[in-house]
């Protein structure tokens, strides 16, 4: 605090100034983070004879994403107790990504095994996640009332839901309680198959939670695997890359219905050409108008792992940085998301103004000096 003079009618007035100090939202992540090994280049499982370790996992790559656009952010998981541990840890904390509240138990960190695909040859993906800690985590083990002390918004995805009935519901306490303490809460859908084993549907879980969202994320597929909502007559498998993006306004309008917390939902669109050749955008449905994205021709894809969270730590910054444009929001999330396809790994390592250049129109890619 400082003070100056100001002189009026022969009077000496003090002139207070006063700093005011600006508040960084601060975002909250929940899930599962992962060893990463992937094959080098395009091998084949059968060809490699290494494997590139790396880690990552839907919100731990949300969190990230956040980081590197300069929000406050917290991912929070539980560890095992180990170096592997220890290292996955170091790598969050490099990229900004608080930790604080992890909490430590279990045997193991899990793994996943990518063998990306080429042309008309698909990716895969090998999971090796049995009795990994956060899959054998219970309610109570983490004390949400504290996580959320000074949190904006809190982001989760289905993923942890389907790891194990604990995790499912450590996961709705924890919806329940940013519902209690007033925090937006976000899900991406993220519906996969072959994770939902322990007993339990998705259809029979999910409701539950998004049930307390307040913006929710997916694709065509999870709408409709986990609530059989679905556009009529689309079908993923033979787009030929083109998407009439305005057919998902019925799939929005029915999650919208069948969830009236919810003020946004948001679908994005992928149209498959091949494995290496996608198209990229999305649509964002605010209850009254639909707002339709540009849609990017992804020709050269490096790694689209992690584009789904790519695009959903973009629309979060969105949503907290252009208030009352969700246009731009959405804006932002497709072109952030389109820039994680030329980058390795789960985590999108790109700038705001990187994605904001995109945004303008600069798809050039010529050297920046």
């Amino acid at each position: 605090m400082s003070f100056g003079c100001v002189k009026v009618f022969k009077k000496i007035i003090p002139l207070k100034i006063v700093f005011k100090k600006i508040e960084m939202p601060k975002v909250i992540t929940f899930g599962e983070i992962m060893l990463r090994l992937s094959t080098p280049g395009y091998l084949r499982f059968s060809q490699a004879k290494q494997f590139d370790a790396t880690f990552g996992g839907g919100e731990a790559n949300v969190a990230v994403s956040l980081a590197n656009y300069g929000i406050d952010t917290e991912f929070v998981t539980r560890f095992p107790d180990n170096d592997v541990a220890k290292s996955c840890i170091r790598d969050l904390r490099s990229y900004g990504v608080g930790t604080e509240h992890c909490i430590f138990g279990g045997e193991r960190l899990g793994i996943y095994f990518l063998e990306t695909g080429a042309v008309s040859r698909p990716s895969k993906v090998v999971y090796d996640r049995a009795h990994s800690s956060i899959s054998e985590i219970k309610p109570g083990m983490i004390d949400w009332d504290k996580v959320f002390e000074g949190a904006d918004w809190f982001h989760w995805t289905g993923i942890t839901p389907a790891l194990s009935q604990g995790a499912a519901d450590t996961c709705l306490e924890a919806v329940k309680a940013a519902n209690r303490l007033g925090v937006t809460v976000s899900c991406d859908l993220n519906y996969r198959k072959n994770l939902w084993k322990y007993g339990k549907k998705a259809s029979e879980i999910m409701p539950a939670l998004v049930e307390g969202c307040d913006v929710i994320l997916g694709n065509e597929e999870d709408a409709e695997k986990v609530f059989g909502i679905k556009p009529e007559g689309f079908d993923v498998t033979s787009t030929g890359g083109a998407i009439d993006q305005r057919r998902f306004q019925s799939v929005c309008e029915q999650l919208m219905a069948k969830f009236p917390r919810a003020r946004k939902v948001i679908v994005t669109l992928r149209g498959s050409i091949n494995a290496n050749h996608n198209t990229w955008g999305g649509v964002l449905w605010d209850g009254k108008t639909l707002f339709q994205s540009p849609r990017y021709d992804i020709t050269h894809i490096v790694d689209r792992v992690g584009g789904g969270d790519s695009f959903m730590g973009g629309l979060i910054y969105g949503l907290l940085t252009y208030k009352g444009d969700d246009g731009k929001a959405l804006n932002f999330a497709v072109a952030a998301s389109c820039l994680k396809h030329t980058i390795f790994g789960d985590f999108n390592q790109v700038t705001v103004p990187e994605v904001e250049n995109l945004m303008k129109g600069d798809a050039s890619g010529r050297v920046s000096r």
